[in-house]
């Protein structure tokens, strides 16, 4: 009994705790720098071109977008982090936001981290994997951007994420190209697996 991810619908954007999505449903929740692609690998997932917005400026989702997929699960779209241009102010704003979302239990079924594959995680994605391992629920990292990398940098680089955030064995790291679609089996069966 599988998900159809084909059938999606956008349901709202929270800006606040009281926006929360709690139907009891299970929620699988993006992570991701501004610019790291996370739309992409949304949208690729969902077999659609635009769905997932694809911000024109990075940094510019300060809300939870919620998604509901074949009436089933919903995919959680947490705002992009670490684009400096962002004030102070509207990065205080995303981090309360965070740190609400994440102090509440039950709100995470599946976290799902997308990292750039060509580059060491940053403090920030160190940061966001932190948030996801509080929760204890599990989580699955997103090496995006594949596509960029030479075959022989691919090992390596992959390594490194894994070390750099301190994953161990038993999380699915997932190398990923949105543009190329490598690794969305690979993710959606990881997702059936834990929400399905």
């Amino acid at each position: 009994m599988g998900i159809n991810f084909n059938r999606a619908e956008f349901v709202l954007s929270a800006v606040n705790a009281a926006n929360f999505v709690r139907d009891g449903r299970p929620q699988v929740t993006f992570a991701g720098r501004s610019n790291v692609g996370k739309s992409s690998v949304i949208n690729r997932i969902l077999n659609r071109k635009n769905f997932a917005r694809v911000g024109a400026t990075p940094g510019k989702t300060t809300q939870i977008n919620y998604f509901r997929i074949d009436d089933k699960i919903y995919f959680t779209d947490l705002p992009g982090y670490g684009y400096a241009k962002v004030s102070k102010g509207e990065r205080d704003r995303w981090g309360m936001l965070m740190e609400r979302y994440f102090a509440e239990a039950g709100l995470v079924t599946l976290g799902v981290l997308i990292v750039d594959a060509r580059h060491k995680p940053t403090a920030d994605d160190i940061t966001m994997c932190d948030y996801f391992k509080s929760t204890g629920c599990p989580l699955i990292v997103v090496a995006n951007k594949l596509d960029k990398l030479k075959k022989s940098e691919i090992e390596p680089n992959i390594a490194r994420v894994r070390e750099t955030l301190e994953l161990d064995e038993s999380v699915i790291l997932i190398p990923f190209s949105a543009e190329k679609g490598i690794g969305k089996t690979e993710l959606i069966s990881a997702i059936e697996q834990y929400c399905g």
